[in-house]
């Protein structure tokens, strides 16, 4: 999986102005959405916290243990975003809090009937390809990792509803929408992953995608995957984009990138051996697309998982 992408850092509350060391509270409230930084400066443990409404977070600083539907606790770090449905209790540990070391993190809470309407519109006017495939949040997958894409949609709402500007709830209402598809088509990436084998044959795209995880180190044309989905290549192309928010060359590229990965920490196959597995053709080009997606060479990688180049 490429690295995950962290948010911007909001600037921390005086400590004279604190109202509390654990989850002080700062809220920006808008027409459909309100945004809460929350930061804690102490350590604790079992902190409860609970919205009425559906709560998109995302950790800037520092770590959290999380505790959700009756699951083992989870770190949360930076970098990474957590759902959380109206009126659900989450418990939250502070491991390593403290004035020198504060967590700090947003929580977007939005108006479920704003949500549900924007879904309808989705659904209406841009209607997902294959059976019983529809624009929804899927809330039990919950815990995702951000990508450029997603961390910079979440700045931009951010940035909307801390400052004062000129129709900042229009503004605001135009990123939600924006969010609300990046969540889903993050979703659909994670379990397109999770279910192309067993549900291939009831979706084209997910078709799609277990074709290219079985062949990912083979050269594949979008023109065969097109055919294989019984579409047009635009047609594919558009429905895989909408779907994914990438479109099937970056998927491959990223799925490559995953064998890569696998093959650096778990093989003793050399470099140029992982990147022509992997199915990249240039080792320069294999190297350049590593360090752009993990932010590291797969050389400085295969250093970090103790393995010998």
């Amino acid at each position: 999986m490429p690295k995950t992408a962290p948010l911007h850092l909001f600037p921390l509350t005086h400590q004279k102005s604190l109202k509390t060391l654990v989850e002080n509270r700062t809220a920006f409230t808008l027409n459909h959405c309100e945004l809460n930084i929350f930061e804690t400066h102490q350590k604790s443990e079992m902190v409860p916290l609970t919205f009425n409404d559906l709560v998109v977070t995302s950790m800037l600083r520092g770590k959290k243990v999380m505790h959700l539907f009756d699951k083992p606790g989870f770190d949360y770090l930076p970098g990474e975003t957590v759902l959380v449905p109206a009126h659900v209790t989450m418990e939250i540990d502070f491991p390593e809090a403290s004035n020198h070391n504060p967590t700090q993190c947003i929580a977007l809470a939005l108006d479920g009937q704003k949500v549900q309407k924007v879904l309808d519109d989705f659904n209406e006017r841009y209607p997902l390809e294959g059976p019983s495939i529809a624009w929804q949040m899927n809330l039990t997958d919950f815990h995702l990792q951000n990508d450029f894409t997603l961390a910079e949609n979440l700045n931009n709402l951010v940035h909307i509803c801390s400052t004062d500007r000129l129709g900042k709830d229009l503004l605001a209402d135009l990123a939600l929408r924006e969010l609300i598809i990046r969540i889903i088509q993050t979703q659909n990436r994670n379990r397109a992953v999770w279910e192309s084998r067993k549900r291939q044959n009831e979706n084209p795209l997910l078709f799609a995608v277990h074709f290219i995880r079985e062949n990912v180190s083979e050269k594949i044309q979008i023109e065969a995957l097109s055919n294989k989905a019984c579409m047009s290549r635009a047609t594919f192309y558009r429905a895989f984009k909408r779907a994914f928010g990438l479109n099937p060359l970056e998927f491959i590229l990223r799925e490559r990138i995953k064998m890569a990965k696998s093959l650096l920490a778990d093989s003793p196959s050399s470099i140029t051996e992982v990147c022509y597995q992997s199915g990249f053709s240039d080792l320069n080009y294999f190297d350049r697309q590593f360090k752009k997606l993990e932010g590291i060479t797969p050389g400085q990688y295969r250093q970090i998982v103790g393995v010998p180049s």
